[in-house]
């Protein structure tokens, strides 16, 4: 697949390359978000270097760098490094004799560290010292956001103040998506989204299939033969540390246990026992934790947790209880389970993406000028529910949203329906009471042109994937 969107990412690391910039450069990101694509595009670009490091043994993995690092510096794989610091002492010797500042990619950073605890002060002191001289700027990632934090950003860290910039790698949106997939539009990618999620080495393995979503799935997820059948075991088994025992919580959520004692009822531990579990999970990007509108961040009594991820969504929704059966069911019955249970999958992340898309909707939703802030739900016991609830940044507008997925075009009396329901809820209990009410509803598809002359909103596919990006 050809490399698509990252344009930020790229600039941001281009323009460190061009203003001669030295020192270290941090990325991290969730597994298969795509750091290896985007960092092998750069060192391309600029005449850099990459490795990557593995789960080896610490002279293993120095050798290997030595090999990596002989393709510029001829020779240099020949010697035995008996430790790190010769290693990167030698290669500074090497890049100022040569006249070369990189980028040095080190791809997989907590590989090295777990292997050598001592690692990160040896480079703490290379990077003061050897590498300074030589004016090398080099990059380190890693997928564990907690370690790769914890060696650069905070005080205490051994490369804290090393650091000339340090860059999260998000998973990317879903008109990227529609981009390398080739979709014709907006709807497209949405549905496209609804299984693979932001992750560009699903987009790879679907990139055959084009538009038959249930084609992709059933090869690709569905057959036990499949290449992700097994991806989300695969997955927190490459962790490090591992996450494999994070399995069970990933299990019952995606089961339909969101609030905090179901989760602990079902795989029959105390809840007070979860908090770092489902942090870690958060970390991950696999668990989001939801408030209703209005709920402080601290406390939360309401939150609930959501697998965050659309394709472990879809994994842990229907493969992971039907292991068995999919064993040995025949194509056709595991395309009539894709067919049952894909359009609530995509409902969810069409939910998502509408409250996503909120802040970035411009200035049909703004009515002024003034823009909104982020969206969420807001719930109350057996009360109603709103799908969207957002206050303008100034506090004097409360934007109510319903959302619905259709896949005919929504228009006319069906939209007036929809709108009624929502007037029919009122408004939840949130701000002070005092806002302009704003009404909308999101729709995949709908046939109002835009500026048509509605008591409400209406937005669809297209206007929600353009503002996300």
């Amino acid at each position: 697949m050809r490399f698509v969107n990252r344009t930020s990412e790229l600039a941001r690391l281009d323009a460190l390359v061009e203003r001669g910039q030295q020192g270290l450069v941090a990325l991290w990101g969730r597994r298969r978000v795509g750091k290896t694509r985007l960092l092998l595009e750069w060192s391309r670009r600029h005449d850099g270097l990459y490795s990557v490091a593995d789960l080896s043994s610490a002279p293993v993995q120095r050798a290997y760098l030595a090999d990596a690092l002989s393709l510029r510096f001829p020779g240099f794989g020949d010697a035995a490094w008996p430790d790190w610091r010769s290693l990167l002492r030698a290669l500074s010797r090497e890049a100022t004799r040569a006249g070369w500042r990189g980028p040095l990619v080190l791809d997989e950073l907590p590989y090295l560290v777990e292997t050598s605890p001592s690692l990160p002060s040896v480079l703490q002191g290379w990077l003061d010292h050897e590498a300074k001289d030589a004016r090398l700027l080099v990059a380190v990632s890693g997928s564990t956001q907690h370690m790769m934090q914890g060696l650069t950003l905070g005080a205490g860290a051994p490369l804290f103040g090393r650091t000339v910039s340090a860059m999260p790698i998000e998973p990317m949106t879903p008109r990227a998506l529609g981009k390398a997939l080739g979709l014709g539009d907006a709807l497209g990618a949405v549905r496209a989204f609804a299984a693979w999620g932001g992750i560009p080495r699903y987009w790879e393995l679907a990139e055959p299939f084009g538009a038959d979503l249930p084609e992709a799935l059933d090869e690709l997820v569905l057959d036990p033969l499949g290449p992700l059948h097994l991806e989300p075991d695969r997955l927190l088994a490459e962790e490090r540390p591992s996450a494999v025992s994070l399995r069970p919580l990933l299990d019952v959520i995606g089961a339909g246990a969101h609030r905090v004692s179901e989760i602990a009822g079902r795989i029959g531990q105390p809840a007070t026992s979860l908090a770092r579990s489902l942090a870690r999970l958060a970390e991950l990007g696999l668990v989001s934790r939801e408030l209703p509108f209005g709920e402080p961040e601290k406390g939360g009594k309401r939150s609930l947790y959501r697998i965050a991820d659309p394709f472990f969504r879809f994994w842990f929704r229907i493969v992971a209880p039907r292991r068995a059966l999919l064993a040995v069911a025949p194509r056709e019955a595991r395309r009539r389970l894709v067919r049952e249970h894909l359009p609530r999958l995509l409902s969810e992340t069409w939910e998502d993406l509408c409250r996503r898309a909120v802040p970035r909707l411009g200035s049909a939703v703004a009515r002024g000028g003034t823009a909104w802030g982020p969206a969420r739900r807001y719930w109350h016991g057996s009360g109603s529910e709103w799908d969207v609830v957002a206050l303008s940044e100034d506090g004097r507008r409360l934007l109510l949203g319903e959302v619905r997925w259709h896949d005919q075009p929504v228009a006319g009396e069906a939209l007036e329906r929809i709108h009624r329901e929502l007037l029919a809820k009122g408004r939840p209990p949130v701000g002070d009471g005092s806002e302009e009410v704003v009404r909308a509803v999101f729709v995949p598809r709908t046939k109002e042109r835009p500026g048509s002359r509605l008591p409400f909103l209406v937005f669809d596919a297209g206007a929600l994937v353009e503002a996300i990006g």
